[in-house]
């Protein structure tokens, strides 16, 4: 593995601990201040909207500044949204700083950081090492995630966040390490000249996608396992140790079934059933069950990720990857943002089964729609034209 690419590895698993500890302290600080959890959805909805905002305008302005200097940048603003949330607990200012700043509720990674890291990492393999490249670079993320959630049962208070700032901090260190940028081309290519429309489909479909999971994102599931079985704080860390875990290994997998039946389907065989067990942890009525079955989920749930991104890059001209991965993530960023108002709206008014069900039943309908629409489409190989 080249070096620059453990580079971003290293990050990701670094950013993973944090999202992963910051994404339960956030609704257990949130609580503890006396927000509701419609606010609390505001303030959820705010970091996705905030990131899909930023996210937008690094690809229409990043190539211009490279890859370095914006993965410093990104960790700036991820120090300076770390001291904002532990200086402050003002709902209008934390609603300010949720919009402008890094801060993810989610398991998974909707940062600024992702379409720079992933088209970064694009130039350095192809083909299956592209799909095994990003599956290290999930796995990372995702079990540091689990660490991360698990380690914030042991931190109380606003003082988790400085743990946040830390991470951060080591974060620049590590990206400083960066060859220098080179001088941007003097005309550079239209973006999407030649895959707009392949892009424009998979952003459509992983908005659909990300629509239903801004619903069950994992703060709010640690509200929902709150009011619907009183779970403690250090039992809910365990639970998403354990689901942040089984997402982790399981993406290892990913790459050889993707060599077996391709991209499109290793998606979708795997994502589809994870919908399903979604919708049967909103319904059965003891938390042990319902436990198992978001567990269940999460063993499936993430498998499709390394596939997914390896699908965007290979749809797309080298010179397309970094505006491709930005026109596919601003779109499921925003589409996250939509629904955590609408879940904290539902949790609040009684409906508790309401989120799970309304989110398993979006990404089922993704699934079928994406391997549809795909069904006679080769995207396993780089595009050359």
């Amino acid at each position: 593995m080249h070096p620059d690419v453990r580079r971003v590895v290293l990050v990701r698993t670094l950013r993973g601990f944090a999202d992963g500890f910051v994404s339960v302290l956030l609704a257990r600080h949130l609580v503890e201040v006396g927000f509701t959890p419609l606010q609390i959805g505001l303030i959820v909805t705010g970091t996705l909207v905030g990131s899909a905002t930023l996210t937008l305008l690094v690809g229409l302005t990043g190539v211009r500044l490279g890859f370095r200097a914006l993965l410093l940048g990104a960790s700036a603003l991820m120090v300076a949204t770390g001291l904002g949330f532990f200086a402050i607990t003002a709902f209008v200012p934390l609603l300010v700083i949720a919009f402008v700043g890094t801060l993810n509720p989610s398991a998974g990674d909707v940062s600024v950081f992702l379409p720079t890291e992933q088209a970064f990492l694009a130039d350095h393999a192809a083909g299956g090492a592209r799909t095994r490249i990003y599956a290290f670079y999930n796995v990372g993320g995702n079990l540091a995630g689990a660490l991360g959630a698990l380690a914030s049962g042991a931190i109380t208070g606003r003082i988790g966040f400085l743990l946040y700032v830390a991470v951060a901090a080591i974060i620049a260190l590590v990206y400083r390490g960066l060859p220098p940028d080179e001088p941007p081309p003097p005309t550079p290519t239209k973006p999407l000249e030649h895959s707009r429309t392949v892009v424009l489909h998979l952003a459509a479909l992983f908005s659909l996608d990300s629509a239903g999971g801004g619903l069950v994102v994992q703060s709010l599931l640690v509200v929902w396992l709150y009011l619907r079985f009183d779970l403690s704080t250090a039992s809910t860390a365990t639970v998403f140790f354990c689901a942040g875990t089984l997402a982790a290994f399981s993406q290892l997998l990913a790459p050889r079934l993707a060599s077996r039946i391709g991209l499109v389907r290793t998606m979708v065989f795997t994502h589809l059933p994870a919908n399903v067990f979604l919708i049967l942890a909103a319904l059965v009525p003891h938390p042990a069950l319902a436990i198992g079955f978001l567990l269940l989920r999460s063993l499936l749930s993430q498998m499709d990720v390394p596939a997914r991104q390896a699908l965007v890059m290979a749809a797309v001209l080298p010179a397309e990857r970094a505006a491709a991965a930005s026109v596919t993530n601003v779109p499921r960023s925003l589409a996250a943002a939509a629904t955590p108002a609408l879940a904290g709206w539902l949790l609040a008014s009684g409906y508790l089964a309401a989120p799970l069900v309304l989110a398993g039943s979006a990404k089922a309908g993704y699934d079928l729609l994406l391997l549809w629409r795909f069904r006679s489409t080769v995207l396993d190989h780089d595009r050359t034209t």
